[in-house]
Parts: C-alpha cells; sequence; structure tokens
C-alpha cells in the first residue's frame, strides 16, 4: 500500500455500491478528493453521491477507464473490495493499465492512520456497537468521522465526514483484511466461527483476531464472550454479567420489548441507573462497550448518561418497514445462528411482555428466514435449526448464493427438515421462489402479527413485494432497533 494519497488523486471505486465503498467514498469526495465509481446496477448507496461524484458507471467494464481518461483522468488510483473477482473486465483492464490498485482495506487503513480511530470488530454487533459509539459521539458534541457498515440514523448515512478529533470504523474480519488497521482503540464484540470460506477453523479466527488487537494501541473486549475471556489480554472488558472482574458493566434491572433499563458500573462502582430505548441484552452488551470506548477516549460519563435516551440502531437492525393488512414488517440483517437467536428471542419479548416500539404490540411471531450462503448453511445446519425451532411460525427462503455455486443437497428443504427432526409439530413452510415466498407469507400470517424477515440476501424486498400486491401501504418511520 502506498504511504499516502495526495489530494489531486483521483479514486475509482470498482464496486462503489458496497455499503463500505460507498461509505469510504463519500468521505474521500467530503474531504476534496476527486472520486468516480462502478456497480453492476446504480444503487441507491451510489445515487447519494451523484452530486459528489466524477462520474458513475451502471456497469462495470473495461471502457470505463476510457471515460475517465476522455474527462482528463489518465492514471486514477483504483479501489476494489474482496466481492470484486479476479475475472471482472474492469479489475483486468485497470491491471492492464498498470493502475495503482487498493483493497478497500488498504484505502480504510490510510484514514485510520490519519486521526485517533475507534475501530469495532467481532463476530456479531459490529455495525450496531459502532452505530451506538458513534451516535454517543455525535450527541455529546464530539462530531466524528464514520465509516459503518450499516446506515447511521443521526446521520442518514454509512459514512459521515467530522471535524471532531475521532474517527469511528467497523472493522469487518470476514476476510482478514482488519490486520492491516492500527486503530488507537480496538474493541472486539465477540468471537464465533464463521466466513468458513476464509477461516478453516476456529484458531485461525482467533490468530487473526489477536493480530488485529495488537495492532491497536488498546484493546477493550467483551468479558462475558467465553472465547475472549480465555485467549485475549486486553487493557478493559465490559460486561452485562458481572461487576467485580469488568472495568465496565451494566446488569439488567428490567428487560421490556421496547427498553431495557440497567445499573452501570465503573471500576465496581455504580455511577447511576440507565433506560435504553432499545431491548435485548445482546443489546445492552453493545451499549456498555460503546460507553466503554467513549470513557476510554476521555468523554465525560455525565454528558454520556444523558446521551444515551438517543440511540438509535443502525438500518436492517430490527428495522420497521410498514403494516401489511394489519401485519407489521420488519426487516433484520440476521445471518448467522446466534444473530437469528437473538434476533428472535427480541421479537418474543415483544410479543410476551406486551411492550413493543413498533406501531402495535404483536401477538404472534411469524418469522421469515432466508439462509445466506451455501457454505455457511451447511456449516451450521444444525445451528440454525436450534435457533428457528423456537419461532411460532417460520417460513424459509431459497438460499441466497452471495455468489456461491450451490453445494448438492444443501437447501432450505434440508433445513426444514432438520428442524421437523427437533420438533416435529413446528409449522415451517418452505419457498422455492421469492415470488412463492410472498404467497406463503400471505397464507399463513393473520392480523396482528409481526412477521419479521431475517437474512443478508433480498429477503430484505420481501415488504416491497407485499407492497407491490397493492394491499400494502407506505413503509412509515420508525426507530429500528438492533439485533
Amino acid at each position: 500500500m502506498a504511504d499516502s494519497i495526495q489530494p489531486q488523486k483521483h479514486i475509482h471505486f470498482i464496486g462503489m455500491g458496497g455499503i463500505g465503498m460507498s461509505a469510504l467514498a463519500l468521505i474521500l469526495a467530503e474531504r476534496g478528493h476527486s472520486v468516480s465509481g462502478s456497480d453492476r446496477k446504480l444503487t441507491p448507496a451510489m445515487q447519494a453521491l451523484e452530486s459528489k461524484a466524477l462520474a458513475l458507471f451502471d456497469s462495470q467494464v473495461s471502457k470505463n477507464f476510457a471515460h475517465l481518461q476522455s474527462r482528463g483522468i489518465e492514471a486514477p488510483l483504483v479501489v476494489v473490495s474482496t466481492a470484486i473477482p479476479s475475472t471482472n473486465p474492469e479489475l483486468i483492464e485497470a491491471q492492464r493499465l498498470d493502475l495503482t490498485i487498493w483493497h478497500r482495506s488498504d484505502l480504510l487503513a490510510w484514514l485510520i492512520e490519519q486521526q485517533p480511530a475507534i475501530a469495532v470488530a467481532g463476530s456479531h454487533g459490529k455495525t450496531t456497537t459502532s452505530t451506538l459509539v458513534t451516535t454517543l459521539l455525535a450527541t455529546v458534541g464530539e462530531d466524528p468521522t464514520a465509516v459503518i457498515g450499516g446506515v447511521v440514523p443521526c446521520y442518514g448515512s454509512n459514512g459521515h465526514t467530522g471535524h471532531g478529533r475521532l474517527l469511528v470504523a467497523e472493522a469487518d474480519e470476514s476476510d482478514g483484511s482488519l490486520v492491516k488497521f492500527k486503530a488507537s482503540l480496538g474493541i472486539i464484540t465477540n468471537l464465533e466461527l464463521d466466513h468458513t470460506d476464509h477461516y478453516r477453523n476456529l484458531d485461525d479466527l482467533i490468530e487473526t483476531m489477536k493480530t488485529f488487537g495488537r495492532g491497536c494501541k488498546r484493546l477493550l473486549i467483551n468479558h462475558d464472550d467465553p472465547i475472549l475471556k480465555e485467549h485475549f489480554e486486553a487493557d478493559a472488558c465490559w460486561s452485562v454479567h458481572q461487576v467485580e472482574t469488568a472495568d465496565y458493566a451494566a446488569l439488567p434491572v428490567q428487560l421490556d420489548g421496547d427498553r431495557t433499563i440497567a445499573d452501570y458500573y465503573e471500576q465496581g462502582h455504580r455511577v447511576g441507573q440507565i433506560t435504553l430505548p432499545l431491548p435485548g441484552l445482546h443489546n445492552l452488551s453493545n451499549v456498555v462497550a460503546a460507553l466503554a470506548a467513549c470513557r476510554m477516549e476521555g468523554v465525560p460519563i455525565d454528558a454520556l448518561l444523558s446521551a444515551v435516551t438517543e440511540l438509535r440502531s443502525p438500518g436492517r437492525r430490527f428495522d420497521f418497514r410498514g403494516e401489511w393488512q394489519g401485519r407489521q414488517v420488519v426487516d433484520d440483517y440476521a445471518h448467522h445462528p446466534s444473530e437469528v437467536q437473538a434476533t428472535l428471542t427480541m421479537a418474543q419479548l415483544m410479543v410476551q411482555s406486551g411492550r413493543s416500539p413498533l406501531p402495535h404490540t404483536p401477538k404472534r411471531l411469524l418469522a421469515v428466514f432466508q439462509p445466506h450462503r451455501y457454505s455457511r448453511t451447511e456449516e451450521f445446519l444444525n445451528a440454525f435449526a436450534q435457533a428457528l425451532v423456537s419461532a411460532e411460525v417460520l417460513v424459509l427462503a431459497p438460499i441466497y448464493g452471495a455468489g456461491e455455486q450451490p453445494i448438492e443437497g444443501i437447501n432450505s428443504e434440508l433445513l426444514a427438515r432438520t428442524i421437523r427432526l427437533i420438533d416435529p409439530n413446528q409449522p415451517v413452510f418452505v419457498a422455492s421462489t421469492m415470488e412463492q415466498l410472498t404467497g406463503l407469507v400471505k397464507q399463513h400470517s393473520r392480523p396482528d402479527d409481526l412477521i419479521l424477515a431475517m437474512g443478508a440476501g433480498d429477503v430484505n424486498s420481501l415488504w416491497e413485494r407485499l407492497s407491490k400486491k397493492g394491499i400494502g401501504g407506505e413503509a412509515s418511520c420508525s426507530p429500528a432497533i438492533a439485533a
């Protein structure tokens, strides 16, 4: 990686429409750099950059560089992500032209080196935790720069160019590239094997995360996570289960479907009681991590305790989309067994407690799940079944391959059979197409249901598919709740 990017250097993003790439492009554009980008279509994230970018391309072809050359751009710095294959025609042309090519992580590492940075890593909760850190800092007037893998509600964007001292970045572990980040403060939320297309086993993941931790000046970890507790040495830790051995802790007093009340502690001393507009024990843990990070960066506690009431989660984390025939439709990014279990537990808490942040408290849960990647489905088949069996009614979408080739015998019907082995009476229905999925949801849901669509693929189109049938309305605005 080059040591720096000269102010006059043009930067071209292949795959600019991705949530991480678009955030980087936005920040560089707002810092005065000339940027352009391409994707297979003009995504909303790219359209948001229309007024800031020199050029946007709705295809990834070699002639894009000729177009840039016609506009006086001779040798742009090219940025790609792991999602761009070596066979990509635009990437091949960049190599033929002998252009400098950076991985997305190289660019983020360069940004992290420009100012004090908080980098949030972990198997689950990193988007939510980095959003909460950003929101707390913004609320107390710190105005951080943010590069997040989700839309931060207080900014309405996944990227923000702040004028404050700090940068907050989500550090994605999926391809191991986070070892490049040299942050002032690193956070690890938890560790659990995932991304088995990259990691051979859990030990491989642990070693990668240890390298990330060693690269940070200070490290903050979750004391409640058994793997982190056993394998990592850190400057500080947090807990939602115990006070004595944690530097920062919050013990729940009351868990409702629309809020969490907890006693907050620092160094074993009770500081006060906090009421969070976020349900679920996992969200309490995310909030304590965010509070701890801000405290380690010198933010006064009184300001933070006032700011917790402003916390909101990123988009696609228990994101209320609208009402359809008396059913409330929620979209969530959960695509790992632990995430699915946490999301279902939170939704069931809303039904059981009679309290909910949704416009109406639901009386029943209908879960819709789309497995993401054939390899992940095969690796965690039994764990997915154990998590999903708790849903009152379950509808399974076809697997979203995310570019993977199908694995023989690995499909949503296999997942359904595995669930039925655990509970033969579990109502589970399998769709072979997204259109059929919509029909099954219509058939098996009823008024006052919470329809919870989970997955990292195109299952997030369920609300639009229901609405297009002429029996839905526009989604009304409601705070998202992290999962």
